[in-house]
């Protein structure tokens, strides 16, 4: 059944000021990429035509827009293999553009979180990532209610100023 969510590309290519993602999951479904990893497969991060993907190229021309995106992760310590995973290619996220935090779990106890994943774009729209048990997206949800609006924007803000920078986050 086709979706009628907009794509993450359209939504980010209407987005004019701000673009925030809160991420809560400690894995998602394992890609090739995480696989090779877990092989003792590395990145050379000097030869960026054998990393650089589509969806660098899109944060990376969004932010050339003038378009701040932030991404806030909520970690459990000590971290999964996949969130130490996630931690060595995050460097990609940083080089297009994105400002990167992680915030241990244990001290985000007094936050309000959300149920799910997001991406908030301008304060208005968001795009809410439903997940199987094993992390699989099973389908992304559109709203712009105000109520769940404030509330996740409110929750990114809380979690964005307790965070720790990605170049400061050891894992």
């Amino acid at each position: 059944m086709p979706s009628s969510v907009p794509s993450f590309a359209d939504l980010l290519g209407q987005c004019e000021r701000r673009a925030v993602h809160l991420e809560l999951r400690d894995s998602y479904a394992p890609s090739e990429r995480f696989r090779a990893w877990q092989r003792g497969e590395r990145i050379d991060w000097e030869d960026r035509a054998t990393w650089w993907h589509p969806y660098d190229q899109l944060i990376a021309d969004t932010v050339a827009r003038g378009v701040t995106i932030r991404r806030a992760r909520v970690v459990s310590e000590p971290v999964s293999d996949y969130i130490r995973w996630e931690h060595y290619v995050t460097h990609a996220n940083v080089t297009a553009g994105e400002d990167v935090r992680w915030l241990p779990r244990r001290r985000s106890t007094d936050i309000p979180l959300p149920g799910n994943d997001f991406w908030l774009f301008d304060g208005v729209l968001l795009r809410v990532h439903h997940f199987s048990g094993d992390g699989v997206v099973v389908e992304d949800e559109i709203t712009t209610d105000p109520e769940t609006v404030k509330l996740c924007s409110a929750a990114f803000e809380a979690v964005w100023e307790r965070a720790v920078p990605h170049r400061l986050y050891s894992v």
